[in-house]
């Protein structure tokens, strides 16, 4: 009977672990809670054999559970869940296409120190470097840069 309590936490713990490491990797519970049933295999076989037979079993669970961690690392689970690609775009890049330094437009909104100001048709979002500036007023775009418009009274 001892064997088969043996037996069946060394199996819990071992089919635990490979549970994290194939299907689950990252969240550690799952891998921790295979470690606790192992060690406590282990430790149970230690307080019903003698030293001898306790040290194999300890030497099985460490060379069973060491094996199931490098099949997880040799079998490219890990390439399932890693970033592969990279986000080379940017938000707005061409949201100030048709907009020159100099050129003249109108806020919309108390720019202190953002707000909106009409430039053609568009509105769009800007800071103003001089201060506040109430709304209704005529601004000039100062400068364009880092998809930022500042602009000056």
């Amino acid at each position: 009977m001892t064997w088969a309590i043996i037996i069946g936490l060394l199996l819990v713990g071992l089919v635990l672990v490979l549970l994290e490491v194939v299907f689950v990797p990252g969240t550690t519970l799952v891998g921790i809670l295979g470690i606790i049933f192992s060690g406590l295999g282990v430790y149970y076989s230690f307080q019903h054999y003698d030293f001898q037979v306790a040290m194999y079993v300890l030497g099985g669970a460490v060379l069973a559970n060491v094996g199931v961690i490098l099949y997880g690392f040799k079998s490219g689970v890990w390439k399932r869940f890693s970033l592969k690609d990279t986000v080379s775009s940017r938000a707005y890049d061409d949201r100030l296409a048709g907009l020159t330094v100099g050129q003249e437009g109108k806020t919309i909104s108390d720019i202190k120190p953002y707000g909106k100001a009409e430039f053609g048709d568009k509105i769009y979002e800007v800071k103003s470097n001089m201060g506040f500036i109430s709304a209704g007023q005529k601004v000039q775009i100062q400068q364009l840069e880092n998809n930022r418009i500042i602009i000056k009274q």
